[in-house]
């Protein structure tokens, strides 16, 4: 029920034109989103989890208020509607019919639906919440955990960069691909504990507004591997191309790269197919920012001009706003519902 609400809720925006549904669904079939809306060996039987985890950084998170890093809803009262245009994890979890605590507006009165993801997560944090997830696993039950984390990974190897140019961007790409294959290794870990995955890559932050001013701040600096001399915004994408790399070749060394365990979305070819064609996604930008205020404080109310939730790809510098949010949760569905877990 709460996942048809879900969609009803993602028809009623297109009806105000906000873009719609099957549009989105058949964006999943361009060639660039086709290895994340796929699915492959058909299930037997639907996967129907017993609980779902929430593990990652400020894209995953809902604060204990109901709070989101992205545009918040207010109702007409004024007063927060959390349920309105839910970031990913909440359209996954919807989609087996469960419901966070941080959200829960029908006050259902056993939520299965687990909030472990947290602001600031790095890779070296995600040891904490897969130890608080296997805390919750409860013998012979069917789990899911949802995984998005690395993008502040990403942004700390990048203020290295910016406060020492002399090093070797080599050492810092290495460090990225280092810090993907430590969260594959908590991976490892929910896997062997029966939890079925759906992972995202890191969104390609090198395309956000704040990768974009940094570009513009700086004259190019960035030595790249071919000898070119690239711009600040290419180092950050190529930090994140390192990361998710890291992430699915220890994918491949723990051997759980299978389909049975991980379905595994692809938020940077997807943040790069909204950028190189937003008008193909419903979108007016996919560089600037739509909020005026920081997050997690934005809202309806503090939109920059004629910027709405969905009809921009950022809320801020570094986040996505609905714009991404609800592409990413329609690949996490399909990806999720589609996989052989």
């Amino acid at each position: 029920m709460r996942f048809e609400r879900y969609l009803r809720r993602q028809a009623g925006h297109a009806r105000r034109g906000r873009g719609t549904l099957r549009a989105a669904l058949s964006a999943c079939s361009a060639a660039l989103l086709l290895a994340a809306c796929g699915g492959g060996t058909s299930q037997v039987e639907d996967f129907a989890p017993a609980r779902l985890f929430a593990l990652g950084d400020e894209s995953s998170v809902l604060l204990p208020d109901g709070r989101k890093y992205g545009v918040n809803v207010l109702a007409e009262s004024g007063a927060l509607d959390c349920d309105a245009e839910p970031i990913w994890v909440q359209a996954v979890a919807s989609s087996y019919g469960h419901v966070f605590a941080e959200c829960n507006p029908d006050a259902e009165p056993d939520p299965r639906a687990y909030m472990l993801a947290a602001p600031q997560a790095r890779a070296s944090g995600l040891v904490a919440q897969v130890d608080a997830a296997l805390a919750l696993v409860q013998p012979g039950e069917k789990n899911l955990a949802t995984v998005m984390v690395g993008a502040h990974d990403v942004w700390d190897l990048y203020d290295a960069f910016d406060q020492d140019p002399a090093r070797p961007a080599g050492e810092l790409l290495a460090e990225a691909r280092s810090r993907g294959a430590a969260v594959a290794a908590q991976l490892r870990r929910l896997q062997q504990a029966g939890v079925r995955i759906v992972l995202s890559t890191v969104h390609d932050v090198g395309k956000s507004p704040q990768a974009l001013a940094e570009k513009d701040a700086h004259a190019d600096d960035y030595p790249h591997r071919s000898g070119e001399i690239r711009s600040r915004a290419a180092l950050i994408s190529d930090l994140v191309f390192e990361i998710n790399a890291g992430l699915r070749v220890g994918l491949q060394d723990q051997e759980i790269n299978d389909g049975r365990y991980i379905g595994l979305v692809l938020a940077d070819e997807m943040v790069q197919a909204m950028v190189i064609s937003p008008g193909s996604f419903g979108l007016s930008s996919a560089t600037a920012a739509a909020c005026s205020a920081a997050l997690p404080d934005c809202s309806g109310a503090t939109l920059v001009d004629e910027a709405t939730s969905s009809n921009h790809l950022w809320a801020d510098g570094r986040w996505m706003a609905y714009g991404g949010q609800s592409r990413l949760g329609l690949l996490a569905v399909s990806r999720a519902t589609n996989n052989p877990f």
